[in-house]
């Protein structure tokens, strides 16, 4: 491996992922996201002809950064131009292949779906989460949950095991989408946005007229909130967040915030008794918690 491949390499490690082994300059390669198990395939990276510069990304997370050797002198105005131009190819050779990839997930996600059945009420994640199954589904004996989009298009699918272990369809499209946990879609009043699908079913039992949306997960909190307000103007938004005391930089708290800010909501977080364990960290770990379901 020359040394500026070596160099490339590095820089995608730096995002957390890992590149391939062997990397053919001018090829399109797919790999495991940030985070993801070894089949995944939301990485990618393009090392362009010239061997010395090139582009890498996450589908998963929206990523997307460019590399380049460094040089024994300035760029010229033409190399700078090139550079430019290859750049630009490879996010759209980037694009095309993610439009690829969501439309297959979407049609591998309605065939599940509808091979699927209604869960039953004693799944164990359900009762330890303490929440019916709502329109959960069963398909190899995994919670089965529907992603959508503002459409009403199902996009992917989340599953939940029986220990609460917790996946997506492979290249479902997730941003900017969510799992409906309760509510009517037309007109809603009040729109509360939460991570998980379990915090949105507590939230439910406690706000029955409001519409909920699980987000599912932090980083998609802002994403969802912003078409959500662009749908319904004049509703009452509301950011049910994590508290996530015990990670550095409260991942939770922190992502609500901002997403409350971009999209004119209201915040609201757990708010914790003295003596509640500093392990809890959502709305439904406070209403278990409190009713003494958990530790």
């Amino acid at each position: 491996m020359t040394d500026t491949i070596s160099h490339f390499n590095d820089a995608i490690r730096a995002t957390g992922m890992e590149p391939p082994c062997f990397i053919e300059p001018g090829k399109f390669y797919r790999f495991s996201g940030v985070g993801k198990r070894q089949k995944n395939r939301a990485g990618w990276c393009l090392l362009f002809d010239d061997e010395l510069s090139g582009c890498f990304g996450d589908w998963s997370s929206g990523s997307f950064d460019t590399w380049h050797a460094k040089p024994d002198k300035p760029y010229t105005r033409i190399e700078r131009s090139n550079f430019t131009k290859r750049v630009v190819s490879a996010k759209q050779k980037a694009e095309l292949e993610r439009e690829v990839r969501q439309a297959e997930a979407k049609k591998k996600a309605t065939a599940i779906w509808y091979r699927a059945v209604a869960a039953p009420g004693n799944h164990p994640y359900l009762l330890c989460k303490g929440i019916r199954p709502k329109a959960a589904r069963i398909f190899h004996e995994a919670l089965t949950l529907p992603i959508t989009d503002f459409n009403g298009r199902l996009t992917s699918l989340q599953f939940i095991t029986s220990d609460g272990s917790k996946r997506f369809l492979s290249g479902g499209r997730k941003q900017g989408c969510f799992i409906h946990v309760a509510g009517i879609l037309e007109n809603p009043s009040s729109v509360i946005i939460c991570e998980g699908w379990a915090t949105g079913c507590t939230l439910s039992d406690f706000e029955p007229a409001a519409l909920i949306l699980a987000a599912i997960d932090a980083g998609n909190l802002e994403a969802v909130a912003i078409t959500a307000r662009r749908c319904w103007p004049s509703a009452e938004l509301i950011i049910a967040g994590d508290d996530d005391r015990l990670t550095k930089g409260n991942p939770g708290a922190t992502k609500a915030h901002a997403a409350a800010i971009a999209s004119n909501a209201q915040l609201a977080l757990p708010e914790w008794p003295q003596n509640a364990p500093e392990h809890l960290t959502d709305f439904n770990d406070l209403a278990m918690w409190l009713e003494g379901g958990v530790e």
